[in-house]
């Protein structure tokens, strides 16, 4: 497995991790849905991204649009969700139109998700 899709399973355990956590503590802590929709999509990005590197090692050892698709992904969650949760939790705002950035980010991850249906065996 290479370093890349290494990092992709890594973040997936992360976000997963926290996706729970932000759950917990929307239903323990805080009361602002915001914080539910940054565990959501925290939870969805974490299955994502194990199954980006799982279809990548599936295509074989070079690059592939799953592999793309994984980074676009983390990266989209990374900046939707914490966008989110930063507001929430400790009112930090990572940059002005983070989330927007973000979400814009993972659509574009999961299009490019679809572009790996059309990888050819062998190349």
């Amino acid at each position: 497995m290479t370093l890349f899709r290494r990092l992709i399973v890594f973040l997936a355990g992360l976000f997963g991790t926290a996706g729970v956590a932000a759950a917990a503590a929307g239903a323990h802590a805080f009361s602002d849905p915001a914080l539910t929709t940054a565990a959501t999509f925290l939870m969805i990005g974490a299955c994502a991204l194990a199954g980006t590197a799982a279809l990548a090692i599936a295509q074989g050892p070079g690059w592939s649009f799953a592999d793309v698709s994984g980074g676009l992904i983390a990266l989209g969650t990374l900046l939707f969700s914490g966008a989110l949760a930063g507001r929430v939790v400790w009112n930090v705002v990572i940059f002005p139109m983070a989330a927007p950035t973000g979400g814009t980010i993972l659509m574009a991850g999961w299009l490019v998700l679809a572009l790996a249906a059309f990888k050819r065996r062998g190349g």
